[in-house]
């Protein structure tokens, strides 16, 4: 083993609960660890980093990590302190979110290295044939009623109620770690702290069935210094498909994070080693103002999920935004980032024909769009030198053309520092 896993964990605030003997194990032998992912939606989103960073120290330690796809659970939803049932997903809805979420992975973990390749794993492979006469059989007289009843994420759903078939979901998590320990000798499981109940009830079974040792460490659920959940926005989720949540505002979540909450996040989002963060710290408090850890936490997450041709794209973007950014810039972004950066600016559209040939004065324009309550003003703002095109400043004379068309299909338009409009060029 390359490094003394659980001290790494430890030192980097990702340890909540961990069973005793599991440290000896990892610095024992080369040992195989797991975390589940259920497949609730077709990306994953920054809340499951945390599961995902614990992979990748495994990996980094000379360990061999698994990732579980929850094919079959993720058909029943788990009800760990989830305040009410979650929707029911249909076979093929579930095949394509674990379609999804193995190419998201596969950003993070070496699938190739011969000694200690990650894999994924997927439990509809094993639960799809298994009849339910057999599994309670099996299974099901191994655990009893009153042990599951303990768990917490069971007691905290008893008065609103719980169905039998969330009830029974620790069952089948228990049966993964089973299956696993059985199949590819897997011996540690890893989750948050909200999935311990889970977990233990899968050395448990392991315990009673097979007569072998099993282990369990969880990290704790990440929040925020505010006590706002951690990784939701007033948008919702931030996904690391880009799709769904552009390079640009993903930079941004973590580049306006708290002092207080960068400091715990450096440590568990990247792999800058602690000598690296402390320099970092100590940088930062000498110029809070120029948020360097902030912008060392962003790029290294940044680069990570979505590569470094779109992080520089992101920086760019910003820059735009608070008015340092250039023309060349601003023809680099696609329409999706440009609306995301300017989000909430007012829009128009113009036809293309408007614009052929020597195309239209801007104050006709800005007139017959509404951009500007009248010529008079627009000329004044003219005369004052106030406004910009593409981030070149215009005069009176300025006329619109075609040539003014970014490759993205629009047209910027600023007035001062902080006002810009948006042309849509249809």
């Amino acid at each position: 083993m390359n490094t003394n896993l659980v001290k790494e964990l430890q030192w980097r605030g990702m340890i909540h609960n961990i069973m005793p003997g599991t440290e000896e194990q990892l610095n024992k032998e080369v040992t195989t660890a797991y975390v589940g992912i259920d497949p609730t939606a077709d990306s994953l989103h920054i809340g499951h980093l945390v599961s995902i960073m614990l992979l990748k120290h495994v990996q980094m330690a000379g360990h061999k990590p698994l990732a579980l796809v929850g094919g079959a659970t993720g058909m029943i939803g788990d009800p760990s302190f989830k305040a009410a049932e979650r929707k029911l997903l249909t076979i093929e809805e579930v095949q394509h979110n674990v379609d999804c979420i193995r190419q998201q992975l596969s950003r993070f973990l070496d699938f190739d290295n011969p000694v200690n390749g990650a894999e994924i794993v997927n439990n509809y492979d094993w639960m799809k044939d298994y009849l339910f006469l057999d599994f309670i059989r099996d299974v099901g007289k191994h655990i009893t009623v009153n042990y599951m009843m303990a768990k917490d994420s069971v007691q905290k759903r008893m008065e609103t109620g719980i169905s039998f078939t969330e009830f029974s979901y620790q069952l089948l998590q228990g049966f993964d770690y089973l299956t696993l320990y059985r199949t590819k000798g897997c011996r540690l499981q890893m989750g948050g702290s909200d999935q311990w109940g889970n977990i233990t009830t899968g050395t448990e079974l392991i315990r009673r069935m097979e007569g072998g040792e099993a282990y369990a460490l969880t990290c704790p659920l990440i929040t925020k210094a505010d006590g706002t959940k951690f990784g939701k926005t007033e948008g919702g989720n931030v996904w690391l498909d880009p799709k769904k949540t552009s390079p640009y505002k993903f930079y941004q979540f973590w580049l306006n994070c708290s002092d207080v909450d960068t400091v715990k996040y450096i440590r568990i989002f990247t792999l800058l080693s602690k000598e690296e963060i402390e320099a970092l710290e100590q940088e930062h408090a000498q110029r809070p103002e120029s948020r360097i850890l902030q912008k060392a936490l962003a790029k290294d997450i940044t680069c990570r999920v979505h590569g470094e041709k779109e992080y520089e794209g992101a920086v760019a973007a910003s820059e735009l935004l608070f008015g340092k950014g250039t023309t060349e810039q601003l023809s680099n972004l696609d329409k999706g980032t440009l609306l995301s950066v300017f989000e909430g600016v007012p829009q128009f559209n113009v036809s293309r024909g408007q614009l052929e040939g020597d195309g239209v004065s801007l104050i006709d324009l800005a007139a017959e769009t509404g951009m500007f309550a009248s010529k008079g003003e627009i000329r004044r703002e003219l005369k004052q030198n106030s406004i910009s095109v593409n981030k070149n400043k215009v005069g009176e004379a300025c006329t619109i053309s075609s040539r003014d068309v970014l490759p993205c299909g629009c047209i910027l338009i600023q007035k001062g520092k902080k006002n810009y409009y948006i042309i849509n060029v249809e």
